[in-house]
This record gives C-alpha cells, sequence and structure tokens, in this order.
C-alpha cells in the first residue's frame, strides 16, 4: 500500500464543467496532486473517440497516489512542473488541448505529512520542496541575506512583521544553523508582538513565503498560464482555482490581458497595432465555495474559480 494522498477537491464540479467540452477531448490537469479533480474529468472522457487527460505534477508522491485513484482511466502522467507545460506536450506530439485545469492549493498530504517540512505544527527537517529536489527552505533561511528575507516575507508572505521576524532568524542562525521547522516557529512567535501572537498563528504567512520562494511558485505560475493559454485550441477553456491574494492576482492579470485588444495610446485617432483579444472571460466574478462546502472543508473558504475562453489564436 502506498501512501495516502488525501486532498478534499474544491469546488470540484464547478472547475471540471468550467473546462469540459467533449468526450473525445485532449485535457490537462496542471496540478494533479490526490486526483480528485483528475478522476471527475477523466470518468467523463471516451478514450475510444480519443478521449484524454495529461496529469502534471511535480510532487512524486502526488503522481504515486494519483495512479492508483485513477487506473483504468484515459489518463497519461507527467512528473513535471507545469511552467513545462509546452515541452511537455511536445514530447506526447500533442499539439493543442481542449481544455486545462488547475488547483493552487497545496495539498491536505504536504500540509499534514510532517516530514515533508511544510507544516509548522509539528516539529521536522525544513524542507517544503513541492518535488523533492533543488532549493530547500533550510537553504532559504540559513542562506539568504536580511534584506531578501525580508522582501520574501513580506511580498510573499503580506507579512506586517517581515522586518522583525527577518532579524529574529539572523540573529538565530548566527548562533546555530536552523535545520527544523520547530525551531523556525520559535524564532517567528518570538519576534512578533505577543497581540499578534495570540491573534492567530504567527507563522503561517512567513511559512507560506518561504514555500512560494523555494518552488518559485509565482513564476511558475505565470509561465504555466501563457504556455497553457497558447496550447489551448480555439474554443478550448481554461478553469484555474485560487487560495491566496498573490495568486488570484497574478491568475486575475494574465487573463485580463488575454481578453484585451488594442493596446494603442488613447490620443492615436485609429488603431495601428492590429491586436484583438484572444480570451473571453467566462466568470466575470469568481465563483467562491457555497457555505455547506466551507463547513464541511474550511480549507476552501478562501478558494476562488476563474474561468476563461480562447476565442483566437
Amino acid at each position: 500500500m502506498g501512501i495516502e494522498f488525501s486532498h478534499v477537491s474544491v469546488l470540484l464540479r464547478e472547475t471540471v464543467d468550467g473546462a469540459f467540452g467533449a468526450e473525445s477531448g485532449v485535457y490537462a490537469d496542471l496540478t494533479t496532486g490526490g486526483g480528485g479533480h483528475s478522476y471527475e474529468l477523466a470518468k467523463r472522457l471516451d478514450p475510444k473517440t480519443g478521449g484524454r487527460l495529461i496529469c502534471f505534477d511535480a510532487d512524486p508522491e502526488a503522481i504515486e497516489a494519483a495512479e492508483r485513484r485513477l487506473k483504468g482511466l484515459p489518463v497519461t502522467f507527467v512528473r513535471s512542473n507545469f511552467r513545462k507545460i509546452g515541452e511537455e506536450l511536445d514530447k506526447l506530439g500533442i499539439k493543442e488541448l481542449d481544455g486545462i485545469i488547475a488547483d493552487l492549493g497545496v495539498s491536505s498530504h504536504q500540509l499534514d505529512d510532517a516530514q515533508r517540512g511544510f507544516s509548522f505544527h509539528s516539529d521536522a527537517p525544513l524542507d517544503m520542496r513541492m518535488s523533492g529536489e533543488g532549493l530547500s527552505a533550510r537553504d532559504v533561511v540559513n542562506e539568504y541575506g536580511f534584506e531578501e528575507l525580508k522582501r520574501i516575507l513580506s511580498e510573499y508572505g503580506e507579512e506586517k512583521f517581515a522586518q522583525k521576524i527577518a532579524m529574529g532568524i539572523v540573529g538565530f542562525r548566527e548562533k546555530t544553523p536552523i535545520e527544523t521547522t520547530g525551531q523556525l516557529a520559535e524564532i517567528i512567535k518570538s519576534s512578533v508582538p505577543a497581540a499578534y501572537r495570540r491573534e492567530k498563528n504567527p507563522c503561517r504567512k512567513s511559512f507560506q513565503a518561504i514555500r512560494i520562494e523555494v518552488n518559485d511558485e509565482l513564476n511558475a505560475l505565470g509561465e504555466a498560464l501563457e504556455r497553457g493559454f497558447e496550447r489551448l485550441k480555439t474554443g478550448g477553456k481554461m478553469s484555474v482555482i485560487t487560495f491566496h491574494s498573490l495568486e488570484d492576482r497574478i491568475v486575475k492579470n494574465r487573463f485580463k490581458d488575454f481578453c484585451t485588444g488594442c493596446t494603442c495610446p488613447p490620443e492615436f485617432p485609429v488603431c495601428v497595432c492590429g491586436k484583438l483579444p484572444r480570451g473571453e472571460l467566462i466568470t466575470k466574478k469568481p465563483i467562491v465555495p457555497g457555505e455547506r462546502e466551507i463547513s464541511e472543508n474550511p480549507r476552501s473558504r478562501s478558494a476562488k474559480l476563474r474561468v476563461i475562453k480562447k476565442i483566437r489564436e
């Protein structure tokens, strides 16, 4: 028996309905995770008429879990960061897609498995790597300079005490390296005012910020949206769920760019750029979970789903 990779799929039907067109289509799930959204999409496909789903994930444990869950369905697994969607589709000989889905939430398994080093609730080696390779959280907290740490905590965590926390990290590591999530959590707690500690767990924003840096999440997302939209066929749709304002801002702005036509200065009497909108927003406002879904799965509370349709190359 392999690992259990539990993740309650948020806005399940809304996400799949948003991207789904025909049972003969070729689709991609850019963030397979435990395979909840993938399963809902793949079971609608007819492999006899070409129906197929390409499942991306950089996390080998996610791929392993999804392979078990999706056994027997018309699915191809790709262990790769979703920013490489273009290269990976080329390897598979796939020119265009009928639809794309992506759920940008970190899975419950990754957060809850202490040994992955994502959680501030238990003590474990500082890691936070989705793929298990490359730069780790330990590298970031021990090797980044004060200014860089402050910037990451402020930008990626929207942490108002970024300066104090960065000072705390630098001060602690002068005596001994920071090795575990427990050490980092204590440094954060001792760096912020007592009132802030009582209000809510003061570690959440800093841990998010370091995780984003370790996995280069925001740059990867921007690239994945660009490359993914390029590979959609005309009429194809993309559904993306975000869980925090940084991701949502990127998705909202990219979708807006895809839907923008003429970019000539307003003083030009006629358009000379000839640019036409390539996309049409299906969701004028993001779809959010209802009260029932939030009560059943509190982690869905911050979810926002945006859907776009490609209308021309």
